[in-house]
C-alpha cells in the first residue's frame, strides 16, 4: 500500500504546520482503515463496537476471521493488537504490531503500539527504539517523546 499519495502524506507529517500534520494523520488513518474497501471498513467498525462494549471475545473472533480472509490487511492486525493490549496480552499485541510493521513499515501507530507493548513487558531499551521509529515517521508526536523519557528513566 505504498503510493505517491502516501509518500506525500508522510512528508506532511514532518511539517511545522500543525493543521497540515493533523490532516495528513487523519488521511493516513482513513487510507489504512479503507485498505480493503467498504467490507474491510465495516469489519473494523464492527470489531471496534465489540471492543468498546467489552465483548472482547467477539471482537477477537471477528478480527481473527478477518485476518484469515485478508492476511495483508494491516489495520486489522493493528486493531487486534489494540484488543490484545486492552486485555494486557502484551506479547500477543507485540506480535501483531510487528506484523503491521512488516506489512506497512511506515505505520506510526504500530510503532507506537509496539513501544507500549515493550514498555509493559519491561523491555525499555527496545521500547525506546520503537518510540524513536514512530518519531522518525511522525516527529511532532509529543507522546512518543514523553514515553522515551519514561523508558529512559526506568533503565
Amino acid at each position: 500500500m505504498k503510493s505517491s499519495k502516501i509518500d506525500q502524506l508522510l512528508q506532511e507529517l514532518k511539517k511545522t504546520d500543525q493543521v497540515a500534520r493533523q490532516r495528513a494523520t487523519s488521511e493516513l488513518w482513513q487510507l489504512w482503515f479503507g485498505q480493503k474497501g467498504e467490507i474491510g471498513r465495516e469489519l473494523l467498525k464492527r470489531s471496534q463496537f465489540f471492543l468498546e462494549t467489552g465483548n472482547w471475545q467477539k471482537a477477537e473472533e471477528l478480527l481473527t476471521e478477518t485476518l484469515k480472509c485478508y492476511p495483508d490487511f494491516a489495520e486489522a492486525w493493528n486493531r487486534r493488537a489494540v484488543l490484545y493490549f486492552s486485555q494486557e496480552k502484551y506479547q500477543q499485541a507485540k506480535e501483531d504490531c510487528e506484523q503491521v510493521i512488516r506489512l506497512m513499515p511506515y505505520h506510526f501507530g504500530a510503532f507506537h503500539g509496539l513501544g507500549l507493548c515493550l514498555l509493559a513487558l519491561g523491555n525499555y531499551e527496545k521500547a525506546i527504539v520503537a518510540f524513536r521509529k514512530a518519531l522518525e515517521i511522525q516527529p511532532h508526536a509529543l507522546i512518543n517523546q514523553k514515553l522515551i523519557l519514561e523508558c529512559t528513566a526506568l533503565l
